[in-house]
């Protein structure tokens, strides 16, 4: 019997992942977007980049994270930047980390950029440069880490989890800290684009449950902020876990990262509740691992893609979702990650395949 609690989720957009380019100077093993050196076909001009944001405003005020590809490969990004600033939307960078320089740290502050996150892999050069398929780019990281920390950047560190890094993440931990990051974000692994290649180093379920309780622990002590992406277990484990300790908030804290909205996650999968992505063409779709077309902002406004778009309406109605995921008390705080889902069946709404949890094995954690 399904859980008995509101069937519907909001439909407040918090945040858009924007790939504003699918060039790139390296060639990552997991990369969801198979990225190469460019130029790649059909990419926005900087007028239709900046009528987007006019129109992404009139929905709401969400972060923008201007990722790719990769970002800085773009001439005009600083002017998206500045614009969208303008605009009042929350304006952040995802970056490889290889083309900041001190003048590039000092021009994405002035265009408002707010926070740059820079992936990071592995603890040091032979493991990053290997995941990220360029020798050298675990040192040029490191200076464009170091060129932000002097222009005052604020910058988070994001790691994906795989088999070959899964026994590093200690240590890719303990670098983001070291290194004086607001935040640690992990995501684990989804077998899309040049990713499927690595399937068999994702990790397993097991492997899956136990990094993300090893996570949960670490968060309650931790300096930096800590957060889980294309982990939606974690908000599930988190609802099971924090009736161990008497007086825990009910819902998922900010933990060190303070009021920054990139912090402030409440669900596990957001893609077309709260969140959505734009491909480099135009693409609207739920998430970047979920390459369904929601609709093209080159041929229809944003605001109607995101109010109207089927794919959409369907996610928000948990009523539809199917397997364990439709029949479980966590599923308005988890969701199920749908892109995995869609990836081993075909169909966006089935259960997520890596959760080893049955519902009602616990108490209900909302």
């Amino acid at each position: 019997m399904k859980p008995e609690h509101s069937r519907k989720l909001p439909d407040t957009l918090r945040m858009v992942a924007w790939e504003v380019t699918r060039s790139c100077n390296l060639a990552c093993v997991h990369c969801r977007a198979s990225a190469l050196r460019g130029p790649y076909p059909g990419e926005l001009g900087t007028e239709k980049c900046l009528r987007l944001l006019d129109e992404i405003a009139e929905v709401a005020k969400p972060v923008i994270i201007l990722t790719g590809g990769e970002p800085l490969l773009r001439a005009d990004i600083y002017e998206i930047a500045a614009y969208g600033d303008s605009k009042g939307l929350r304006m952040v960078l995802a970056t490889n980390g290889t083309f900041v320089t001190d003048a590039v740290a000092q021009k994405l502050i002035a265009s408002g950029i707010r926070r740059v996150s820079v992936s990071i892999d592995g603890p040091d050069p032979a493991s990053h440069d290997v995941f990220r398929g360029v020798p050298g780019a675990f040192s040029e990281a490191m200076a464009g880490i170091e060129a932000m920390k002097r222009a005052g950047m604020e910058f988070q560190i994001n790691t994906t989890i795989t088999q070959k890094n899964l026994l590093q993440i200690r240590e890719i931990h303990d670098l983001a800290h070291g290194l004086g990051a607001t935040a640690h974000h992990i995501f684990l692994l989804v077998p899309t684009g040049r990713g499927k290649e690595m399937a068999e180093q994702a990790i397993s379920p097991l492997e899956y449950e136990e990094t993300l309780n090893w996570f949960y622990e670490e968060s309650l002590d931790c300096a930096i902020q800590l957060k889980a992406t294309c982990a939606p277990h974690y908000y599930r484990i988190f609802h099971q876990r924090r009736k161990e300790r008497p007086g825990a908030p009910a819902q998922v804290p900010p933990a060190g990262g303070g009021g920054h909205p990139l912090n402030a996650m409440t669900r596990g999968c957001l893609g077309g509740s709260a969140f959505c992505f734009i491909s480099h063409t135009g693409q609207v779709q739920p998430c970047g691992y979920l390459e369904l077309d929601c609709g093209q902002v080159t041929k229809t406004s944003f605001p109607e893609i995101w109010r109207d778009s089927k794919i959409f309406l369907d996610i928000r109605d948990l009523g539809r979702y199917e397997g364990k995921c439709g029949n479980c008390e966590f599923n308005r705080v988890c969701g199920g990650c749908r892109a995995r889902a869609f990836e081993s069946t075909g169909n966006y709404l089935a259960e997520e395949p890596l959760c080893i949890y049955q519902p009602g094995e616990g108490k209900k954690g909302r």
